[in-house]
């Protein structure tokens, strides 16, 4: 009977800290976030949202949110981010300082972002202190995923793109390691 009263109590001070313990963080993503993590330039499109996956294979949860902005290189010191354009990168010229300059002509898909948080530590993308934060310039997205992918022999997390456009194309980013890549998937991703 000592031996039953015994692990009754060992369980029970092993079970004690478990129920202290608070849920898990919110995946909650508002404009507020955005602004403190990118700038005030930068707003969160809430029809698109965000999108969660572990993209630079690290094991820590990391963020994929739709924004807009009017200039995306202009907080880049200040809030340590580096922007890129893999979409003009994959056709031949993705340097930012240019290809931010163009001029899109639908007005809805002006100004569209996607900016991308890499977690570390506990707090995945909600630290303080973020591994990487990444502003995604002229992908004409309608709807972001995050699924994974088959990349040589590796299998992968990327960031899938339902593309707005006349044709209702697909695409897929993915992180080499170094930059975030542009791969076309063709046809409807539905």
């Amino acid at each position: 009977m000592r031996k039953v009263s015994l692990l009754l109590a060992f369980s029970v001070a092993i079970l004690i800290p478990a129920f202290g313990q608070g849920p898990p963080a919110a995946r909650k993503v508002d404009n507020e976030f955005v602004q403190q993590q990118f700038g005030k330039e930068f707003t969160l499109v809430p029809e698109v949202g965000a999108v969660f996956g572990d993209l630079d294979g690290d094991g820590v949860e990391d963020v994929v949110i739709a924004a807009r902005c009017k200039n995306p290189l202009l907080d880049q010191a200040e809030h340590n981010y580096t922007v890129m354009d893999p979409y003009y990168d994959f056709f031949g010229y993705g340097d930012p300082k240019v290809t931010t300059t163009f001029s899109e002509p639908v007005p809805e898909r002006r100004g569209l972002v996607v900016l991308i948080i890499h977690g570390a530590g506990p707090d995945g993308w909600r630290s303080v202190a973020p591994k990487a934060k990444y502003v995604i310039v002229n992908l004409p997205f309608r709807t972001l995923s995050v699924r994974k992918m088959k990349l040589r022999k590796k299998t992968i997390e990327a960031v899938y793109v339902e593309e707005a456009g006349e044709m209702e194309d697909s695409s897929a980013l993915f992180f080499d390691g170094k930059k975030f890549r542009y791969v076309p998937m063709g046809g409807s991703m539905q």
